[in-house]
């Protein structure tokens, strides 16, 4: 038995020691965080982290109770124990919990592979190649790794342990006050080219300079695979959570087709080396939306109990069964046009609208500062950032100046409205942790501009 898994198991004994009969999940995890930062074409911060931590839920004569501590090891069994005898002291206080669904039995759970991490060195060599690619523009972001080893025990007499690994590279190439960006999250660096991340980040910079506002209104877009991405998240949270649904907030409707044809929507959690929940639950890969029909709801626990369905392997202790390894899945592949910009990022450059299309198309790279304005809609307001380009006629013919926008997410992914689907999925970095949400470019129908950053 792993050191952590040994932890798990002992801190679930310390409690049902001292409450015999006591429901118990414990999760306990080591997270290692490893981060190069650089600012104006220099390292300036290499730091690591790691930290032990260990969560404990107990249901005992009708009350149910979650302490959380950090652990100086795995062989903190003083700390174990302290965190048990808090627990037990406190439960009696604990309001009541009719709704309690009970502990995951013992199931049969993947052993973990070894995962790669990164030394400072390959860091650093990524943050040169980065640096070099972007061709003398003052650069800036980072470079990381992050591996987290866990263990969930139960005394349903489950105990298994994961071992995830991502690394991911976010960085800027900046030109007179204006940001070119490239943003990625992969298993491994090896999967990566920082060289080539440069170089796009600084082509993105040139191209951006002497941006004009435009007029508000609908607009067709293709959306790069960042921007694409903060759909999938927003849709992941506020449609596909069960908990989101049971109170009547969520746009789905399992059984109907809701989004395009061209969208399947899947959750991946095992791709990403997650094989377990935090109540001890198998993960596997589901299918949320199959070519634009609505099939499922994520659940945990407590709200497969409630809808009268079974736990999908979604309960990580946050209180809503959140899909969180998500992605659009990937279109056909295609060849990108011969006459491609060099600002615009290949896995959108298919996507760029040809002379027969719309006369008017905006390529935007990336969204932030969002905000869901209407839930059961999932109506999102929020900026671009880091480039936008008019495309007339099927040339890019001039940068835009940072937008506002108010758009349904479903309403934009409605059918009919799905042009094209890129042939490359791609991961957001802002995924980090238990997360990782993904998309490829998108080409878009009609997104509502509402205005110019400016006002």
């Amino acid at each position: 038995m792993s050191a952590i898994a040994d932890a798990a198991a002992r801190a679930v004994e310390a409690v049902t020691d001292r409450l015999p009969g006591a429901e118990v999940v414990v999760e306990v995890e080591r997270a290692e965080d490893h981060l190069t930062r650089f600012a104006d074409s220099a390292i300036h911060q290499n730091v690591a982290d790691d930290t032990w931590s260990v969560g404990v839920t107990a249901h005992h004569e009708g009350r149910t109770l979650t302490v959380t501590s950090d652990l100086a090891g795995a062989g903190d069994g003083e700390a174990l124990t302290a965190l048990a005898e808090r627990l037990v002291s406190s439960l009696p206080l604990a309001p009541r919990d009719p709704r309690w669904p009970g502990v995951a039995e013992r199931a049969e759970v993947p052993a973990p592979a070894e995962q790669p991490g990164t030394s400072p060195v390959e860091r650093a060599d990524a943050v040169a190649a980065f640096v070099d690619g972007a061709g003398g523009l003052p650069a800036f972001g980072y470079v990381r790794t992050e591996r987290a080893h866990v263990a969930v025990a139960t005394s349903g007499g489950q105990l298994a342990t994961m071992l995830t690994c991502a690394t991911a590279i976010d960085g800027i190439a900046s030109l007179d006050g204006v940001d070119g960006v490239f943003r990625r999250r992969a298993h491994t660096l090896a999967e990566l080219d920082p060289h080539a991340a440069g170089a796009l980040a600084a082509a993105k910079a040139r191209a951006a300079q002497d941006a004009v506002e435009l007029e508000p209104g609908r607009y067709e877009v293709v959306l790069e695979p960042t921007a694409a991405a903060n759909i999938v998240s927003t849709l992941a949270l506020y449609g596909f959570n069960g908990r989101m649904a049971l109170d009547g907030a969520s746009f789905v409707e399992v059984g109907a087709e809701q989004l395009d044809p061209a969208i399947t929507v899947v959750d991946d959690a095992p791709g990403w080396g997650v094989t377990i929940d935090g109540e001890g639950t198998p993960t596997q890969r589901h299918v949320l939306v199959d070519v634009g029909r609505s099939t499922m709801l994520a659940h945990d626990r407590r709200t497969a109990a409630e809808a009268g369905a079974r736990s999908t392997g979604h309960g990580f202790g946050i209180g809503m069964p959140v899909p969180a390894h998500t992605r659009i899945e990937a279109g056909p592949q295609a060849p990108a046009p011969a006459a491609a910009p060099a600002h615009v990022n290949p896995a959108a450059a298919p996507l760029l609208p040809g002379a027969g299309a719309s006369s008017r198309a905006l390529l935007v790279s990336d969204f932030w500062y969002t905000r869901v304005l209407d839930p059961r809609q999932v109506t999102v307001t929020g900026l671009t950032r880091n480039g936008v380009w008019l495309v007339e006629g099927g040339e890019i013919v001039g940068a835009v100046a940072n937008v506002r926008f108010t758009q349904s997410y479903p309403g934009a992914l409605a059918p009919g409205q799905v042009l094209g689907v890129g042939p490359v999925a791609v991961t957001d970095p802002s995924s980090w942790s238990a997360t990782a949400y993904g998309a490829p470019a998108l080409h878009l129908a009609s997104w509502n501009v509402t205005g110019n950053a400016s006002g």
